[in-house]
């Protein structure tokens, strides 16, 4: 599986909904008659019936996309793919479900939140570009993990880490901060992160073993645990009406490390972009 793929379940589509989820909806509530077009808002009790009251309690998010981004991670050439996404929280907003997996809030208290999570490492296939044919593939694997989030008025802290069960078998550890405001009807947001990960992992995707390097013509690599990558985002998301909107984001990956003096990268810096349209029940 691409790089592209892995970051749309694992990087970009997470970002979505923290807008939404957080400010977008307050937001969303106090400019509710605004962005209904000048139509009048049906009291909490007159929402809708049916399957479409039920998607309205669950939260549900659904949408299409597209994003252009590296190949794979260190790649100097890019690709473009469609996104679809869904997704929804239900259990009073404490299960959250959605492309990158399930995320259940074990404890929240005001603005702080400790989170278990779980869902796949996508790994890497050799055929994804020419420069990793004979490294082989990294198979996929289970993620299990656990995330802390606190919100300081706009601003999102969060810390989280994650263990790979096949695949790289490693495990990766993300730090960041994310920070929205709303102006009308659009959502600003920018973030910065930092990955870590163990040796393991950084074997599995940056190492290259004397095998490899007689197949692949790449030197032998030992690459060791450490931050491999800081992430900067930045996005706009457009609420259209009560219930569409539309959101751009682009990304700025940048190696570190091991990682960065790795013979697999090509380029240190790893741009990506991403337009999506998305209808929020």
């Amino acid at each position: 599986m691409s790089f592209m793929k892995k970051k749309i379940g694992l990087m970009i589509l997470p970002t979505l909904l923290m807008p939404l989820s957080a400010a977008g909806n307050e937001a969303w509530a106090a400019d509710r008659g605004e962005l209904g077009a000048g139509e009048p808002v049906a009291p909490t009790s007159e929402r809708p019936g049916g399957i479409r009251g039920k998607l309205h309690d669950w939260n549900v998010v659904i949408g299409a996309g597209a994003v252009y981004g590296p190949k794979f991670e260190g790649s100097k050439d890019f690709e473009a793919m469609p996104v679809p996404f869904i997704s929804a929280s239900f259990f009073n907003d404490y299960v959250h479900v959605d492309p990158t997996g399930l995320e259940i809030d074990i404890y929240k208290v005001e603005n702080f939140k400790i989170s278990a999570t779980g869902g796949m490492e996508f790994g890497r296939d050799e055929d994804d570009s020419d420069h990793l044919k004979g490294l082989g593939d990294i198979d996929s694997g289970a993620k299990i993990g656990g995330v802390i989030s606190y919100e300081l008025g706009p601003i999102e802290l969060s810390a989280g880490i994650d263990k790979i069960i096949g695949g790289s078998d490693g495990v990766t550890g993300t730090f960041g901060a994310e920070y929205s405001h709303m102006v009308g009807k659009f959502i600003l947001s920018a973030g910065a992160s930092a990955t870590w990960a163990d040796k393991s992992y950084m074997k599995s995707y940056f190492g290259v073993t004397p095998f490899q390097s007689a197949r692949s013509g790449l030197e032998v690599y030992d690459a060791g645990a450490g931050f491999k990558r800081i992430d900067l985002t930045a996005s706009v998301t457009y609420l259209a009406s009560e219930h569409w909107f539309i959101r751009g984001q682009a990304e700025l990956g940048i190696l570190t490390g091991d990682a960065r003096n790795s013979p697999v990268v090509q380029k240190d810096t790893q741009p990506s972009v991403m337009m999506f349209v998305g209808y929020k029940f």
